[in-house]
């Protein structure tokens, strides 16, 4: 077994969020890398108080044999906003400062690689720190496993990012693939240009998955031109293939969005402003979220079965 320290905001929800990634095998809260004057000793209280420069910080030992420090990382940056100075969602402080401490020195330069990556997929500066654990004092017992004790707690990392992470542990050699446009998109509910994406005008037989996992997602015969420069769909293969959540991250404009359940991956919108004959369904979505398959490569790339359903348009 491995142990890493890793710091992202209040250690309630990210102790959550890492005990869901297969591989993790015990997790405990702490405080870590206090400032050379602080005591070693100290309470919940004295940290909150941000004189102390310790920082709320989970203790994760996991099994190396089921995931690598570096997909360890990559779900952990997943979960937290590394451009963030001293605050994580609500919580404002030092003490709430991102990073990631180590004791292994054989763990530093995959550290530093994983930093730099991160780096490259953000447009403001990544302030995560990457340095080695210098203390760890174990947070009270009221602290351990938060959560599980309080199902209605406060945490800062969505209860759905908690509830799919197991999922994403399985796809991070293909997120991790994935163009920038695909990455904000499928991972960061980013939204491409309308009129200027890759399937807003594709109408040939064949089958749209999703280009994370590759799940079936929509037959052609069920696209249509609605005019609004994205792809549209009457309806998905089934509905079971997606999940929906409502969003309001637009003030005034309420809309359900679209995610692959299989990989938990933004897919767009669902709007009931489609044609009447065609269920009255507009599912929006980013042609970055899915790969087209086209009717003659479908056999070849597995997708067979599905062929029969593609009818006329």
């Amino acid at each position: 077994m491995k142990t890493i320290w890793l710091a992202g905001g209040c250690f309630w929800g990210l102790e959550a969020y890492l005990r869901a990634i297969p591989g993790v095998v015990s997790t405990r809260v702490g405080y870590a890398n206090r400032s050379p004057d602080a005591p070693a000793e100290v309470t919940y209280e004295q940290v909150c108080g941000g004189l102390t420069g310790y920082a709320e910080t989970v203790e994760a030992t996991y099994d190396p044999d089921v995931i690598s420090l570096d997909d360890l990382l990559f779900l952990f940056f997943e979960a937290i906003d590394p451009t963030t100075l001293d605050s994580q969602g609500n919580d404002h402080g030092t003490q709430y400062r991102s990073g990631v401490f180590w004791v292994d020195e054989a763990d530093r330069p995959v550290i530093e690689r994983a930093l730099a990556e991160l780096a490259s997929r953000w447009a403001k500066p990544v302030v995560t720190q990457g340095t080695r654990l210098t203390s760890f004092v174990e947070a009270e017992e009221y602290h351990q496993s938060y959560l599980d004790k309080n199902p209605t707690g406060y945490c800062h990392i969505s209860g759905s990012l908690i509830a799919n992470v197991a999922k994403k542990a399985g796809l991070v050699s293909q997120i991790r693939s994935l163009t920038p446009q695909q990455y904000a998109v499928t991972q960061h509910e980013d939204t491409e240009r309308a009129f200027d994406n890759d399937y807003d005008e594709t109408f040939e037989p064949g089958i749209y998955v999703d280009v994370v996992s590759g799940q079936p997602l929509f037959m052609s015969s069920d696209k249509y031109d609605s005019g609004c420069g994205w792809p549209a769909f009457s309806r998905p293969i089934n509905d079971a293939l997606l999940t929906r959540r409502a969003d309001y991250r637009v003030a005034g404009r309420p809309r359900t969005e679209v995610r692959a359940s299989g990989s938990d991956s933004h897919l767009g919108h669902v709007f009931t402003d489609g044609p009447d004959d065609l269920g009255g369904l507009r599912y929006c979505i980013n042609s970055a979220a899915l790969r087209f398959v086209p009717l003659a490569e479908m056999e070849r790339q597995g997708y067979g079965e599905f062929a029969a359903l593609i009818g006329p348009r």
